[in-house]
């Protein structure tokens, strides 16, 4: 399993308010969007979001997104080393994804962009 690089999740209360220190940290402009009412700012390897409580609870419990050439062969990989696959793979608009929790009970989310 080729892993390509990981994104910190960052629960903000104010994403407007924390979207221009992130711009400035990491360089670069945030691309923003919304997935299940959860706003998201993406910048650098900042993921920041923001939203309802209930959503960000579950959000939270990910320790960080971790992106792969396959999901499919990461969910082989996973599986053969005792993760526990919570769900997917499932086909976002931004391509592939899965979560995970590894046996010492860390949670991740893997992403490709294959659609």
């Amino acid at each position: 399993m080729d892993i390509l690089g990981t994104t910190l999740r960052v629960c903000v209360d104010d994403l407007e308010r924390a979207v221009p220190f992130y711009e400035r940290l990491a360089g670069g402009t945030a691309l923003r969007f919304e997935r299940g009412g959860v706003q998201v700012a993406a910048v650098g390897c900042f993921l920041l979001m923001s939203g309802p409580a209930a959503e960000l609870e579950v959000l939270r419990k990910v320790a960080a997104t971790i992106a792969v050439k396959d999901v499919e062969e990461a969910h082989q990989v996973l599986s053969d080393l005792g993760a526990h696959i919570i769900a997917g793979p499932v086909t976002t608009p931004g391509g592939r994804n899965l979560i995970a929790m590894h046996p010492d009970g860390a949670i991740y989310e893997y992403v490709d962009r294959q659609g």
